[in-house]
């Protein structure tokens, strides 16, 4: 047992490894990681040089599903709330209505390709209804674009929203098939229970969360980070077991949490995002171990001709439907990055699992329809964008050589504040802007160079200063920076 253990071991190191090295090729060459990552499964496989054999569905979808819960997680900590705020009707409408628009459509065309039964085409439109923005930004990173306006804020909610719909359908149109009998409006009453007790359960840890970690003192700093952990995990399966959606309970929890400060908040943002890339990377090996490329060939002109319709049909009318008012370059951007990622092929073990007809060949069509939309359009997102003259440079967070997390008894921030030009604080020497006593200017930031902030260092218009200020001196230290908001510090 020892031996099979050992090697287990080096052939999962071995594969973690090598995920993380071509993540350098998805920065220099613009491929997402996704398909590097399914790519590097896909070999290690039993028709791959790898040689390993892996037909447990089971096994993949629990490792999906606990993979999700944590990408989702991770996705609702960092989300900007106040951003997310203003654009939270259009990105709820496109994550639901648009889902059930790119179901419908789609489902319709295969059932009519394949010459399955229709609920049979629904499920597998279903399955494949939802998006990942993830890849999708981390091209954009990779060639220093950003998107304008109100653009990637909409992109970010809806990928990170959209997966507790297409779940609901998914699990929906397998009962439907499983009892004949079953009235359609039956779904309209179990979509309500389900999103609104996943609401409830992430709402209500949310609250509980908050009011526990800044009252609780533990002796070491490591534990935060697997008490977070402990309770996403809890946000997903009580949710579950209420009989709610626990996707859409484990995004809102981190969304909530992601709106107020609390211990160790940018320590645990690092951690939960380390733990949602290795989630990512264990969950693409694992499917791409799981798909056998031979049967891929077979669909392969089906497998085509659907993610053409999704591309220029079902995307793209239920974008333009959901977004009326929008500008047609907006929708056309947001139709295109409707990029395919691992949760339509979590969510195709699903009849697999259940013994649904034509469950195999479900499994590979979408598993086809996600490599085709990671690799045509992952890889031409940044041509679309300057195309479309949506492209801006990208806005990257900087980097301070230090930081500040928030601790029981210390009633103070980290904030940055610009020296306005033409201001009255330019010009003059730290010691005489009267900063209050209680507070205390740390560094400078001047041409991307970081000055230690003395008594004598003299402000220069467009300087920023990184101050420690106590919560009852912010607006005195504000009117010193008069002309502009202080913006509080975010780690990267």
């Amino acid at each position: 047992m020892s031996f099979v253990i050992e090697h287990i071991l080096l052939a999962a190191a071995l594969l973690l490894f090598l995920s993380v090295l071509s993540s350098k090729i998805s920065d220099r060459f613009s491929i997402p990681s996704l398909l590097l990552f399914l790519a590097i499964g896909m070999l290690a496989g039993s028709e791959g040089l790898g040689r390993i054999y892996f037909d447990n569905a089971a096994l993949a979808k629990i490792i999906g599903v606990v993979a999700l819960s944590f990408i989702l997680f991770s996705g609702g900590l960092e989300t900007d709330y106040a951003e997310t705020k203003r654009i939270l009707v259009k990105g709820m409408i496109l994550s639901t209505i648009g889902v059930l628009m790119t179901a419908f459509i789609v489902g319709i065309f295969a059932s009519r390709i394949f010459g399955i039964p229709l609920k049979e085409g629904l499920l597998l439109g279903a399955i494949i209804s939802s998006t990942d923005a993830a890849a999708v930004f981390s091209i954009l990173r990779s060639k220093n674009i950003g998107l304008k306006g109100q653009l990637r804020p909409i992109l970010e909610l809806e990928s990170g929203s959209n997966d507790p719909m297409a779940v609901f359908l998914t699990v929906g149109m397998i009962q439907l098939i499983q009892h004949p009998a079953m009235p359609w409006l039956d779904l309209i009453g179990m979509f309500f229970k389900q999103m609104a007790l996943g609401f409830v359960v992430g709402w209500l840890l949310a609250t509980a969360f908050l009011k526990i970690i800044n009252r609780l003192f533990l002796e070491y700093e490591g534990l935060y980070a697997v008490l977070t952990f402990s309770v996403a995990l809890l946000a997903y399966a009580a949710a579950e077991t209420a009989g709610g959606n626990g996707f859409l309970s484990v995004y809102v929890f981190g969304l909530l949490l992601s709106k107020h400060d609390f211990m160790n908040k940018r320590s645990l943002i690092r951690f939960h995002g380390g733990v949602a890339w290795l989630m990512q990377i264990v969950m693409f090996l694992t499917l791409g171990l799981l798909v056998f490329p031979s049967k891929l060939v077979r669909i392969a002109w089906g497998g085509v001709a659907m993610a053409c319709i999704l591309f220029f049909l079902a995307r793209p009318v239920a974008v333009f439907l959901c977004l009326p008012f929008d500008s047609i370059k907006d929708k056309l951007m947001i139709s295109w990055v409707g990029l395919r990622g691992a949760a339509p092929i979590v969510l195709a073990t699903f009849p697999l699992l259940a013994n649904v007809s034509n469950s195999e060949l479900i499994f590979d069509v979408v598993f086809f329809v996600v490599l085709v939309s990671v690799l045509i359009q992952g890889t031409s997102i940044p041509y679309v964008s300057k195309h479309l003259g949506l492209h801006a440079p990208l806005q990257r967070r900087l980097r301070y050589p230090l930081e500040f997390e928030q601790h029981a008894g210390v009633d103070a921030d980290l904030l940055e504040f610009m020296v306005p030009y033409a201001g009255a604080s330019a010009g003059k020497k730290l010691y005489e802007v009267g900063f209050p006593k209680d507070s205390l200017a740390v560094l400078v930031r001047r041409d991307d160079k970081f000055i230690v902030a003395k008594g004598n260092t003299v402000l220069q218009e467009g300087d920023v200063v990184l101050a420690l200020v106590s919560r009852k001196d912010l607006d005195t230290v504000k009117n010193i920076f008069n002309t502009l908001k202080d913006k509080r510090i975010k780690d990267v």
